[in-house]
């Protein structure tokens, strides 16, 4: 009897690449669909955002170095300068942003040297003021120092300059107005969110009185605002027996829910908040939203 001859797939076939990608682990299959991303021309942008929201992000500080200014479309070669001397000089905003540096050291890494962070603060301090001196139309609100100072810590004070110009003036510049009208308005979206969900929730709530607002602190310091909505419902949908277990009144609730635990399975909400996202688009409550009470 003849026997059948092995077939061997010849070098470099994209079925011997496919077989081989399919048995490396996870996290270096993500390590070498993000490089080969970044190596495409032009850049693989789609498969970055895919990466950046998948689990495990972005996997390390080094690629987000490299994934970051790409998904803003940031010229690399052509960086604004380093914040002038006068930066501080007379700016209405200077008191406030000191004071918010100043109360953010849980926000470096644990251990790092004292003269190390301190350095870092003025860097921060001087990154917010140019933002804002260059872009006169932008409002300080606090909050805006933790965003900045988690770019900072990963990609330096030139990067970071360059990265919230682009921020501020898009994903952020709704929080960025003198006025409160905008932010309430991208909060409108939560409830109608909720009550699609877990309309059991939503009625407790409801009758509390509790609004979106709870959410302003936390969802100020998200990127992708729709998302965020999305993943601020999943925490309160975990969370739900601590928030029917309150005190009964508005006051409570809101209280519970605006404080952040440090437990959360982030990982797990991320992915739950990504597929009601999918399921449910800030399209399809356009109506609920407007009809929420103004009074927040």
């Amino acid at each position: 009897m003849k026997k059948a001859r092995k077939r061997l797939p010849a070098s470099g076939s994209q079925a011997s690449v496919r077989k081989h990608e399919e048995q490396l682990p996870w996290k270096k299959q993500k390590l070498l669909d993000i490089h080969q991303a970044l190596n495409s021309d032009p850049v693989d942008i789609e498969t970055l955002r895919r990466a950046a929201l998948s689990e495990g992000g972005l996997l390390t500080d080094d690629i987000r170095r490299k994934v970051w200014p790409k998904l803003l479309s940031i010229n690399v070669y052509n960086l604004p300068p380093k914040p002038s001397k006068d930066v501080r000089e007379d700016h209405k905003d200077y008191r406030q942003v000191v004071l918010d540096v100043r109360r953010s050291m849980r926000r470096f890494p644990k251990g790092m040297r004292v003269d190390e962070r301190e350095v870092l603060q003025e860097q921060l301090i001087d990154i917010i003021l140019d933002v804002l001196r260059r872009n006169p139309q932008l409002h300080y609100y606090q909050g805006y120092h933790d965003i900045v100072v988690t770019f900072l810590l990963v990609l330096g004070e030139k990067m970071t300059i360059a990265i919230m110009e682009k921020l501020s003036n898009h994903h952020l510049r709704d929080f960025m107005d003198p006025t409160m009208d905008s932010t309430k308005h991208v909060l409108n979206y939560l409830m109608p969110i909720l009550q699609r969900v877990d309309s059991e929730l939503h009625d407790f709530m409801i009758r509390r009185s509790v609004n979106g607002l709870w959410a302003a602190s936390l969802t100020l310091r998200l990127i992708d605002l729709c998302l965020c909505l999305s993943l601020y419902h999943q925490i309160a949908l975990y969370r739900q027996k601590e928030v029917k277990s309150s005190e009964c009144d508005m006051a409570s609730v809101h209280h519970l829910l605006s404080q952040m635990p440090q437990d959360l399975p982030y990982e797990e909400l991320i992915g739950r908040a990504q597929s009601l996202f999918i399921s449910c688009p800030p399209s399809l409550l356009t109506q609920s939203a407007a009809l929420q009470p103004h009074n927040m």
